[in-house]
């Protein structure tokens, strides 16, 4: 062992040393929930500057700030691979003021313990009286009187790191309704003493615990640690240990020559991978792994392991790719329904019907490509499928979201999202049919799988949704303490083609195949005022567009054709190159992504981010917050969806794989992490998504091996009920389309 890494074990981690000229990033898991309930800060996925800060000085006095936002620090850190950076002058008749604020999640819980941690390290002493004021501020903007830092923390001593801690118990507020700490949102420093010296304050690890952490047990070494290569990256993995339970996060320490080995990153607890980004092909490193618990304590270090980049050819791309996005399925799931979770990090309760729907076509298509072994794909689907047996269900249909560990229905959206959601149910329909038709082997347990399938489909009430039997329309939700409150139509042309495609496929509930005409591609005038509506325009207001776009010409759709995932949700199993009275779907799909790719290289609005290889407007969160992205004035705000430009390789093949290498080789770091490209960016504000989502990998996975095979297009397209319907319909094939 090398002298700076025995320094590193002895100390429990007091991690002050250079960090090497790569940052890495940590990934996110099922586990998250409670992680994210104490962390407030451990890392900056961007390394000049932290998204979620501020810096504003008030002349003379100054702070140090990179467009308006806090510095990193990745030289200096007490977890790698990097810190924040707080730099000021104070002066007379000047101020200053710098934030860090919480990273939102989607459903992101209180808070957990009643202390405020903070690791604090300056090269030089700095005196109590000399160190700012610090301001709480909570969610509903509620806040604390200015406290002084120095009477928490003491004089910072020179060279060494010191953890300061806030009892939260009996913070005042300084706003008109109490201040809760469990909501905290917002940390502020700001000016204390103007004695107009330079100070410089590193930050790390922010957190909210308990005032008394219990000593832990001894943690295990991560065991079986593998690293793999590809072309600009290595990911590092190791098996989950009973011994590590109390593990908080995982270390990755790196070396180029296999002795001297460097800290380079942090993996929260429960994900046991971990992707190194080095940058080009042609490198080789060594790789040891440690857990380290509440209390920073750290166990030994693991075996070393090596792995090497090379120069991958495009159909390896594609790969990786596929394999990356499909672990967000496979190791992110959760770990008792296997069913796939909302958002990671988010809430890990929480599961998405239709995301999981998703997740099983991907899960397919890892058993196809050898990602994991036929069983264990068979294994996996058949716990999805008891728990969707035993889950509730009204009128045969899914909420939109479940419990994952009981299946209890979870109204996120609010107290009328409390009952069954169509459209939600027919993305888990189409996955789950698709793999009806995969595992059809001579075993009792593919047998027992085809069956359990058959079961659920068959007692889908999609004539329920139709709301009456004079409805000329399908409705998104039902509620059995609401009924029918939120009234939604289903009116096309958007994401949810499959569920009219379903209904009148059912081999149980059926609704009459004029519906199609009448529901999804209608024209009476609720169906024309809803499409105005979401749209603000007249083009396609009556389902037909027939406009030109960028120099194309849009059979159907509204406006300029809106956020791509309308071409992908639908079409993941339902193979479109079919034609019904409109359009042939796929040639339509198609223009729609070309209109996507033209509007991003015209780039009316000059954002960084786009370009003809990064282009792919749908819909996503960005830097503040949910929109549907789409190319047109109203939903065009300088945000990247990875998912939009990589999941339509079957229409837009040679756009697609420039937008791949351009995510991948020229925005790897710090797009690139564990599940793939994350889920969107915006260089306009250097924000990149710290979330992954679950409607969001699982297409770029089982779009791309329809570009590459047509599996799953031929799995779902080949249960007996889906020529019946398509003749009912009226759907023609199309040759000149394939």
């Amino acid at each position: 062992m090398d002298t700076i890494t025995h320094h590193f074990t002895k100390l429990s981690l007091p991690f002050c040393a250079l960090a090497g000229s790569l940052l890495l990033f940590p990934a996110l898991s099922h586990a998250d929930t409670t992680y994210y309930r104490h962390t407030f800060f451990d890392n900056s996925i961007t390394h000049d500057s932290y998204f979620y800060s501020y810096g504003k000085p008030s002349a003379p006095s100054r702070v140090e700030n990179i467009n308006g936002k806090l510095p990193v620090e990745s030289k200096i850190f007490y977890t790698p691979p990097n810190a924040l950076r707080l730099s000021w002058q104070s002066a007379r008749d000047g101020g200053w003021d710098a934030g860090v604020r919480v990273v939102n999640v989607r459903n992101q819980m209180d808070f957990l313990g009643d202390a405020l941690y903070l690791w604090c390290y300056s090269a030089q002493e700095i005196a109590v009286q000399d160190l700012p004021l610090i301001h709480l501020e909570d969610r509903d903007h509620n806040f604390s009187p200015p406290l002084k830092f120095g009477e928490f923390s003491g004089p910072i001593p020179a060279g060494r790191w010191t953890q300061v801690k806030i009892s939260l118990s009996h913070i005042p507020a300084a706003s008109i309704r109490p201040f809760d700490p469990h909501r905290l949102s917002g940390i502020v420093f700001s000016q204390g003493a103007a004695d107009n010296a330079p100070h410089t304050l590193i930050i790390d690890e922010i957190r909210i615990d308990t005032a008394e952490a219990a000593a832990a047990n001894a943690l295990a070494v991560p065991a079986n640690v593998r690293a793999k290569g590809y072309e600009r990256h290595i990911d590092i993995s190791w098996d989950a240990l009973p011994g590590n339970a109390s593990a908080e996060r995982f270390l990755v320490y790196r070396s180029s020559d296999g002795k001297n080995f460097q800290p380079i990153g942090t993996q929260v607890r429960g994900i046991n991978r971990y992707t190194d980004w080095v940058g080009q092909p042609g490198q080789k490193f060594f790789y040891k792994v440690a857990a380290s618990d509440q209390n920073y304590a750290q166990s030994p270090l693991s075996n070393s392991v090596s792995a090497s980049t090379r120069q991958l050819s495009d159909d390896e791309l594609l790969t990786m790719l596929q394999e990356a996005c499909f672990r967000y399925y496979w190791e992110g799931a959760h770990p008792g329904s296997g069913t796939a979770l909302e958002s990671i990090p988010g809430d890990d309760r929480v599961v998405a019907t239709g995301a999981s729907g998703f997740g099983i076509m991907a899960l397919i298509v890892g058993v196809d490509r050898g990602f994991i072994t036929r069983e264990e794909g068979l294994a996996r689907l058949t716990r999805i499928a008891a728990f969707l047996k035993n889950a509730p269900r009204y009128h045969g249909i899914w909420p939109h979201f479940m419990d994952g560990s009981n299946g209890k229905t979870l109204p996120v959206f609010g107290m009328y999202d409390d009952g069954g959601d169509i459209v939600e149910s027919a993305f888990l329909m189409q996955g789950l049919l698709a793999a009806r038709q995969y595992f059809q082997g001579p075993s009792a347990a593919e047998k027992s799988l085809y069956e359990n399938i058959s079961y659920l489909w068959n007692t889908m009430e999609w004539d329920w949704y139709r709301r009456s039997p004079e409805s000329d329309a399908l409705y998104w939700h039902w509620s059995p303490d609401f009924s029918w409150h939120i009234d939604h139509r289903l009116t096309g042309f958007n994401e949810v083609m499959i569920v009219y495609l379903l209904a009148v496929a059912s081999p149980t509930h059926p609704v009459p195949p004029d519906i199609y005409y009448s529901g999804w591609a209608g024209d009476s005038k609720r169906a024309v005022d809803y499409r105005k509506g979401w749209s603000g325009t007249e083009e396609g207001d009556q389902y037909a567009n027939g406009h030109t776009y960028e120099g194309i010409k849009l059979d159907v759709g509204v406006g300029s054709g809106g956020p791509l995932f309308f071409t992908h949700y639908s079409y993941m199993g339902f193979d479109p190159h079919l034609r019904d009275r409109y359009t042939d779907y796929f040639e339509n799909n198609r223009n729609i992504a070309r209109i996507n790719l033209a509007y991003s290289i015209r780039n009316p609005k000059h954002f960084k981010s786009y370009g003809a290889d990064s282009w792919g407007l749908t819909a996503s969160d960005g830097a503040y917050g949910y929109v549907p992205h789409a190319p047109d004035a109203q939903n065009d705000d300088g945000t990247m969806t990875p998912t939009g430009a990589l999941s339509s390789f079957p229409y837009t093949p040679e756009a697609s794989m420039a937008a791949l290498k351009h995510f991948y080789r020229d925005l790897g770091d710090p797009l690139w992490d564990v599940y793939g490209p994350r889920d969107a960016f915006n260089l306009d504000e250097n924000w990149y998504s710290p979330i992954y989502m679950g409607l969001n990998q699982a297409p770029i996975t089982v779009m791309i091996e329809n570009y590459r095979t047509g599996l799953v297009w031929k799995l779902f397209m080949s249960n007996p009920e889906i020529k019946p319907m398509l003749d009912r319909i009226g759907f023609k094939s199309d040759p000149k389309s394939r």
